[in-house]
């Protein structure tokens, strides 16, 4: 439990331990060597790095590790542009993350050799990608926030440390007293303790090794009285995840690849899901997700329109070269997040690292046949088939297989909350039901609103066979509560792993919500060690709440939408 307000020790790597303790919640030796800070944070994610800029800049020292090479998870190690609501210009997300999305457009402006058209537009959408209006590089994004970063880290308040990753905890009680990490890049382990730990993890890493109350899968409609829960609960139904690759298209020269080990396979495969598929996997074509029909889609690499069918190329285009100077692009370079590649043969949570691996490799060698299908047998618009120019495009995703350096993983292990935000108070249908037509227009109202976010429903098929889960949700707030374990006093929550049930973190999961939540979780902490007080105590005491919530909207957040 944090015993005294204001910094305590800066973070320093001098005679970092190399044992190799694995044992969870093993009693450690404590020793000099160990790290320390005021607040340790186990990934290096939009939540994560938002967490980091807020405690920062309130005067914390921040250790934030990273288990890839990359800092920006979904944005950048995952390669996926940034999925947001139509008025992400002007609101419904902290100004920092506005600010962030000001200097990408800028640090292209500054870097590429753009044209004058592009380099003059406000609103620069370097891919034009129908996606987001701001598709851009998983390179350029890690060089973004690492750029938000750099002050921190030279005025010695920030510690940064990529290729580690979370191994072992050690507790007392109700509290966290300090983590093992496992360098995976030159080996050893390393120690850090501090009095607030931040689990910014994609799959929620730290909750296990912490014995703090987590839940996995689907919640029972009996549970939850949620209008799109199903029947039975089941903690091993999660989302599809999706290895991301990165292509471009060199007309008239062949890059087609050997033929995958398991092309058979992946070809003559058909997802059995209920409702069902469309198809087969390798078609251009998938369940349209708002109600599950089939649905033909487009592919054209040259940007062309494709009638009335959605062409994918498109959809997450990150370069438009038409946006800059003759010469410096062969065509557009495009991210494959596709129905195609969501990966349902697996899952990655609480499985073992043997376990994990192999189901990543699974994904990778899914991939490589549809993209090898894309070269060789994708129909094109002349009546022929495959489009041999296409060509992987590693260099862009930090790898050298093309492949996105993790993969994007829509659903985490949840905390136990001190409240649990369900269906009814932010999907538009069931609000109606619950609140009435009149107040049913609106996301519920939550006294402890630290955040705001939008995003429709948006549950991909599931390993268990789920089909799409799709519908409307209402613009909605993030509660404190749901961001403060029901147990444990000084681990907190920063991705997706926060109170939600396997239904609402279908809305709560994306980019700006992600960035919000570690935002808050940031001056949280500042705040609770400030006032000398645990984060729960924050939003128990009415005074402190409203205190906490005037101060932070001083910084930058947002707790209502405008009216």
């Amino acid at each position: 439990m944090p015993a005294s307000g204001g910094a305590l020790a800066t973070p320093s790597l001098i005679g970092r331990s190399r044992s190799a303790s694995s044992i969870q919640n093993k009693k450690r030796i404590r020793s000099e060597d160990e790290l320390s800070a005021d607040v340790v944070i186990a990934g290096g994610g939009l939540g994560g790095v938002a967490t980091a800029l807020a405690a920062c800049r309130n005067g914390l020292h921040v250790i934030l590790t990273e288990e890839t090479q990359w800092i920006g998870g979904q944005i950048a190690q995952q390669g996926v542009p940034p999925d947001e609501h139509s008025w992400i210009e002007t609101h419904g997300a902290p100004q920092s993350y506005r600010d962030y999305r000001t200097r990408v457009r800028d640090y292209y402006r500054r870097n590429y050799p753009m044209t004058l058209e592009a380099r003059k537009k406000e609103r620069l959408n370097p891919g034009d990608g129908s996606v987001s209006r701001i598709c851009h590089e998983p390179r350029v994004s890690e060089a973004v926030l690492r750029e938000m970063l750099n002050p921190y880290i030279s005025a010695g308040k920030l510690k940064v440390l990529t290729n580690y990753k979370v191994h072992a905890g050690d507790t007392e009680g109700d509290e966290v007293k300090a983590l093992e990490f496992l360098d995976t890049k030159e080996g050893g382990s390393v120690w850090i303790s501090a009095p607030y730990f931040v689990d910014a993890t994609e799959l929620g890493d730290v909750l296990p090794l912490t014995n703090t109350e987590y839940v996995t899968g689907t919640e029972s409609r009996n549970e939850t009285g949620e209008l799109h829960a199903p029947e039975k609960a089941d903690p091993q139904n999660h989302q599809a995840f999706t290895l991301c690759f990165a292509m471009d298209y060199q007309p008239g020269v062949d890059n087609t690849i050997n033929k995958p080990l398991y092309y058979d396979f992946w070809n003559n495969y058909v997802p059995d899901m209920n409702p069902p598929w469309a198809g087969k996997i390798l078609e251009l074509n998938y369940s349209n997700p708002r109600n599950t029909k089939p649905k033909d889609l487009g592919f054209h690499p040259e940007g062309k329109k494709t009638g009335d069918k959605l062409n994918l190329w498109l959809y997450r285009r990150m370069i438009n070269k038409n946006n800059f100077l003759p010469g410096t692009y062969d065509g557009d370079i495009t991210i494959v997040n596709w129905p195609q590649n969501d990966f349902f043969e697996g899952n990655l949570i609480d499985v073992t690292k043997k376990e994990f691996n192999k189901t990543v490799e699974d994904a990778r060698q899914l991939n490589l046949s549809l993209f090898y299908w894309l070269q060789t047998e994708a129909p094109r618009p002349d009546g022929g088939y495959g489009w041999p120019g296409l060509r992987l495009r590693g260099d862009v995703m930090g790898t050298e297989d093309g492949m996105a350096l993790y993969p994007y993983i829509r659903e985490s292990r949840r905390i136990k909350a001190e409240f649990r935000v369900l269906e009814e108070h932010v999907g538009a249908e069931n609000r109606k039901m619950v609140a009435g037509q009149e107040k049913g227009k609106k996301a519920a109202e939550f006294y402890d609103s630290v955040g705001t976010g939008y995003y429709h429903i948006d549950l991909h098929p599931s390993n268990r066979g789920d089909n799409y889960i799709d519908f409307g949700s209402l613009p909605f707030q993030i509660p404190l509560g749901s961001l403060l374990p029901q147990r444990v006093n000084n681990l907190l929550p920063a991705n997706k792993n926060i109170g939600t049930t396997h239904i609402t973190n279908g809305c709560y999961r994306l980019h700006p919500v992600e960035w919000s939540i570690g935002e808050a979780v940031g001056m949280l902490i500042a705040y609770a060690n400030k006032k000398n007080v645990i984060p729960r105590a924050v939003r128990e005491k009415e005074n402190l709440l409203a205190d906490f919530q005037e101060w932070i909207k001083t910084q930058g957040l947002e707790t209502h939408w405008p009216e």
